[in-house]
């Protein structure tokens, strides 16, 4: 499925973390995407690889990451991503895809040797640190262009329904404006129409008067 937003990546300086700028036509297999459930095996390979580094600890590190790796568990639906792991300690991380807020792509030279990348998602917690780590997938640059594409997607549908709110709103304010003009036009029409009445009475009266003073006048 294709989606018009995407990334172009730009090494920050003196890091391995990447930084994503938008570009358009990128493209990604959506039902690919949510039938990741697992790391890629390569993953075991550089946890493995990490922890031979400090030799005197790896009898401890090495059992630690491998429960780490065959727990892992990923889970993409239409309202967000999931993401737990362990055994003993089961930890659960569920994000929806409105609260994600930036998404940052960071890889070092082991994991670029084997293919590898990681997808740190912020969210607006006000944490520095990234609420998940998608890590152990190949395909990581088109799982960032689906999770871009479903954020998007999300916060423009808010911006619509906010819109036709506001929309109804002010349709409502119009209407109820133009009600309330009425009722006045109304009421200043009923004060002219009382006001005329009461001159022609007085109009009248003053003649009768008149009348009456000069049949007075002329009577021997």
């Amino acid at each position: 499925m294709g989606s018009n937003f995407g990334a172009r990546i730009v090494a920050l300086p003196g890091t391995t973390r990447r930084r994503l700028i938008p570009r358009v036509n990128s493209s990604f297999d959506e039902a690919a995407i949510y039938q990741i459930d697992r790391p890629h095996p390569k993953l075991w390979t550089y946890y493995a690889l990490c922890c031979l580094v400090v030799l005197p600890l790896a009898p401890i590190l090495l059992p630690i990451h491998w429960f780490r790796y065959h727990s892992m568990r990923y889970h993409f639906t239409d309202e967000g991503v999931s993401m737990s792991w362990g055994i003993l300690f089961r930890r659960q991380i569920l994000l929806n895809y409105a609260r994600i807020q930036d998404i940052h792509l960071q890889s070092n030279l082991v994991e670029r040797w084997l293919g590898l990348g990681r997808l740190l998602i912020q969210t607006a917690s006000g944490s520095s640190h990234a609420e998940m780590t998608i890590e152990g997938l190949p395909q990581f640059e088109a799982v960032r262009d689906f999770l871009y594409s479903r954020m998007r997607g999300v916060k423009d549908h808010g911006a619509q329904h906010a819109q036709a709110k506001a929309n109804t709103t002010e349709v409502s304010h119009i209407h109820s404006g133009t009600l309330a003009s009425d009722a006045e036009l109304a009421a200043v029409l009923r004060e002219v129409a009382a006001e005329v009445r009461a001159l022609r009475e007085a109009v009248q009266q003053q003649q009768q008067q008149q009348q009456q003073q000069t049949q007075g006048g002329t009577t021997p």
